[in-house]
């Protein structure tokens, strides 16, 4: 036998398992991670007190200007990131909501990751390192770079680790500086033959830049509609895909002659 139940007794009923799963959600941890602007350092100068290019083998230039590689901080991957977490994360523009598989490689432990970022960071010095040795027709010499950068792993800094080799052993070629005394920033992946490559974050790493001087921001080409979506004011976006196109647009730029790109 059934009886009859008002309407409000239903709602009243079904409210309780709602309320219970909303406040499941907020307190749960959810596979995301929260990422906001991070450090950024000037190649052409010292890390804590470690010069970052160091050259032996070759005369190298005293530079002016500075070209700053970009950082994001992201929370660890055992953060726990509540619905909270992300719904704020969400609606700010300092910050960025990320599934946390897209910033960490699934399935490894923290030591992994840290271990994981320190080989790709020694794969994209060396990489770089080789592009701007190959740019400068110099591979063959017998020129010695180390690279050194504390507490940054990953391979985004490959593009402006290539450059300020280049700048370091060449300029622009005729005696002036590739950042023409401004400061310039970006982010990148680098092969060993020069090419560059997406690295996610962009527009977190515009806002990095523009916060510590930039006022020129290197980006991939493929993620210039990203690097505009929170482009800070007083901040020029150059796209580029190789090396050599990225030393072309900062001599134009430097020069005030030619085409200099934009996204």
């Amino acid at each position: 036998m059934f009886s009859r139940v008002s309407r409000v007794q239903v709602l009243v009923g079904c409210a309780v398992p709602l309320v219970g799963l909303i406040a499941v959600a907020v307190f749960v941890p959810l596979p995301f991670s929260v990422a906001q602007p991070g450090m950024t350092a000037n190649v052409l100068g010292e890390n804590k007190g470690t010069p970052v290019i160091t050259i032996s083998g070759a005369p190298t230039r005293r530079t002016t200007g500075q070209l700053r590689m970009t950082t994001i901080e992201a929370t660890s991957p055992d953060t726990h990131v509540s619905l909270g977490d992300v719904v704020d994360g969400w609606f700010r523009t300092d910050q960025a909501v990320m599934p946390r598989d897209a910033v960490y490689p699934s399935g490894e432990s923290t030591k992994e990751i840290e271990r994981h970022n320190t080989e790709q960071m020694k794969a994209s010095q060396d990489a770089a390192t080789e592009a701007a040795l190959t740019y400068l027709h110099r591979a063959d010499d017998d020129v010695t770079v180390t690279l050194k950068l504390a507490d940054v792993g990953g391979p985004s800094a490959g593009l402006l680790f290539s450059l300020g080799i280049v700048d370091k052993l060449n300029g622009d070629g005729g005696g002036g500086d590739l950042t023409g005394g401004r400061t310039v920033a970006g982010t990148g992946t680098i092969d060993a033959e020069g090419r560059v490559g997406a690295v996610g974050g962009v527009a977190l790493k515009t806002q990095a830049a523009r916060r510590d001087g930039a006022t020129v921001f290197l980006v991939p080409k493929e993620e210039c509609s990203q690097a505009k979506s929170e482009l800070p004011e007083g901040l020029r976006l150059i796209p580029v895909t190789t090396l050599k196109g990225a030393v072309d647009s900062l001599v134009s730029l430097e020069k005030g002659k030619g085409q200099v790109p934009s996204c």
